[in-house]
């Protein structure tokens, strides 16, 4: 099941994902992860058709694999061919590098293959449950048409989307998984096709997902749905309870320094400039990114230490904006209520002690216990630039880059 990346949580890999779908009784390709050549030989093995062809696909958390191109050029992260043909193609596949669309210019690292069965498929349909703010809870949303983005059915077929909303208290009823199949269209058995949308539901609400997304939900030539590529995203408030799918998380698929930040319960987001932010609010965060670029500069990313964040984390906070080398200055906006100045100013100290400043550092601290914190700082010897507001940050941020 197709994973990407994106704020409402982990997503599993399109093997994983299938995996998880499949305990939850729903049909899934046939097909095998395979992690190193050897591996990839018996899934060769073990997956070709009658005609001895395979489906091999790169495993990245990102769309766009099938256009997608390797660094090493070769062209395509999913391909179908025979089987010793498939075997060369793994050897340049895996451990390689992936950029698509979504990756950006430096990719994804392919670390696992997996290996599919060729599917026999009459139709495609488009089947999704999303959280809706309208109606606070569930949406199913299908389309008789898909295999395409559901931007683009949307344009196309807008007759043809069906919307049903869930009450989250009640659950999907018989009546709601029929009217739902009915708006697909489907040609096979209705009550065994109920059956999986009702299972597409029970695994959306088990494993505290955000989002299912099947496309396409494919018709096998005797009228059996199958779940032929599906992107799975998950709660991240509810890692305490679904320890076994928190577990499947890829590393390798992420910017280390979100790994990193993500071990000090740090919300980390890192960009293209070359300003480093350190804020304490989401709020804040992005006011303090929106008036750099006002004022001309650039941000190199989104550091929210939270409300409450303890000295150590404010010196794993800076380890991580000093260790980014595209970082030319750094912007501190603290505005104190729970989150205390003087332990920030505490934690800038002993960062820079641990990890050295060696860039302009510009410090703007207000609220609880700001005279302490400003006392810290000035008597710690650090050359810092000391600022009024959050508008003379931002100036003096990017002036320090001129």
């Amino acid at each position: 099941m197709r994973g990407q990346a994106d704020e409402k949580g982990e997503v599993a890999h399109e093997y994983q994902g299938a995996q998880l779908m499949a305990k939850f009784g729903i049909n899934v390709p046939e097909g095998l992860p395979a992690h190193s050549i050897k591996e990839v030989e018996s899934a060769l093995k073990a997956m070709a058709d009658e005609k001895g062809e395979v489906v091999i696909k790169s495993q990245i958390l990102a769309g766009g694999r099938g256009l997608g191109k390797f660094t090493n050029g070769l062209q395509g992260g999913v391909h179908i061919a025979k089987v010793d043909k498939a075997l060369e193609l793994a050897k340049q596949m895996l451990g390689g590098t992936l950029v698509t669309k979504q990756t950006g210019p430096a990719g994804k690292p392919v670390n696992t293959l997996y290996i599919a069965k060729k599917m026999k498929l009459a139709r495609e349909m488009y089947f999704a449950i999303l959280l809706d703010r309208k109606t606070a809870g569930p949406i199913m949303i299908g389309c008789s048409e898909g295999g395409t983005s559901i931007e683009d059915l949307a344009e196309k077929f807008p007759d043809k989307i069906i919307k049903i909303p869930i009450d989250i208290r009640q659950g999907i009823t018989d009546s709601q998984a029929m009217q739902m199949v009915e708006g697909l269209k489907v040609t096979g058995s209705k009550a065994e096709a109920a059956q999986q949308i009702k299972g597409l539901y029970n695994l959306f609400v088990k494993s505290d997902c955000t989002m299912v997304e099947v496309n396409p939900l494919a018709e096998s030539p005797d009228g059996k749905l199958i779940a032929a590529d599906a992107k799975l995203g998950f709660d991240d408030n509810a890692s305490y309870r679904q320890k076994e799918i928190f577990a499947m998380k890829d590393d390798s698929q992420i910017d280390p320094r979100e790994v990193a930040a993500a071990k000090y319960d740090l919300n980390y987001i890192g960009l293209d400039g070359n300003i480093g932010c350190m804020v304490n609010g989401a709020g804040l965060a992005m006011a303090t990114m929106d008036i750099i670029k006002l004022h001309g500069g650039s941000p190199a990313n989104f550091l929210d230490v939270g409300g409450n964040a303890s000295e150590q984390q404010v010196v794993e906070a800076f380890k991580i904006l000093t260790g980014d080398k595209q970082v030319k200055a750094i912007l501190v906006n603290i505005f104190g209520g729970i989150m205390k100045c003087d332990v920030i100013a505490s934690g800038i100290v002993n960062a820079a002690k641990q990890v050295g400043v060696k860039v302009p550092l510009v410090v703007r601290l207000e609220g609880t216990n700001v005279e302490q914190g400003k006392k810290i700082l000035k008597s710690s010897g650090l050359a810092l630039i000391a600022a009024d507001d959050l508008d003379d940050a931002a100036k003096k941020a990017v002036a320090t880059l001129k």
